[in-house]
């Protein structure tokens, strides 16, 4: 499989490289951005350059897309979107984000969540996406619903983050829907 650039009227959504790194450790190591990450917060560059490896190894096995999200105004790198847990065979994956604060509720995620849904559904057939977050999420869980996830449940104990075990909720959007 190719890696497929995405384009939406504001964004680009691109393969994330090296040159990238600088600012995903940006936005990754902000407490506010990681608090519902399910990962604590990154302390070294060398830590951003490790998960940019992990999404291209990931991708190259079939196991799951990252894109890049740049403003194409400016060329600014402000979070990614992508899928985890895919597998094309069962047709269904999960789709995480997260994006810089500077560019919270200004609809970005909303519109790149939106391209990755279409590319899904339309280009590589998956019939149930997934999305799972810490239940105080609320931004999170609002945009899910906006965009037509529905609530499944609670998974208890499934997120570790900061020494200890996490409940999560599930959501999910069928192609049919």
């Amino acid at each position: 499989m190719d890696f497929q650039v995405l384009a939406t009227d504001r964004l680009e959504l691109v393969h994330i490289e090296k040159h990238h790194a600088k600012s995903f450790f940006d936005i990754m190591s902000r407490d506010e951005v990681t608090k519902y990450y399910g990962m604590s917060s990154l302390t070294e560059m060398g830590d951003a350059e490790k998960i940019i490896e992990s999404f291209r190894q990931t991708f190259e096995s079939g196991r799951g897309i990252r894109w890049g999200i740049i403003v194409k105004e400016t060329g600014a790198f402000i979070g990614t979107v992508g899928l985890n847990n895919l597998n094309l065979k069962s047709k269904k994956a999960e789709i995480g984000f997260e994006l810089h604060p500077s560019y919270w509720n200004k609809g970005y995620v909303s519109e790149a969540v939106k391209e990755v849904l279409a590319y899904c559904f339309g280009q590589l057939g998956i019939f149930r996406l997934g999305a799972v977050t810490f239940p105080e999420n609320g931004a999170s869980i609002a945009l899910l619903q906006k965009l037509g996830f529905e609530k499944e449940g609670m998974l208890r104990g499934y997120l570790y983050q900061d020494n200890r075990s996490h409940d999560a909720f599930i959501f999910s959007l069928l192609a049919d829907e």
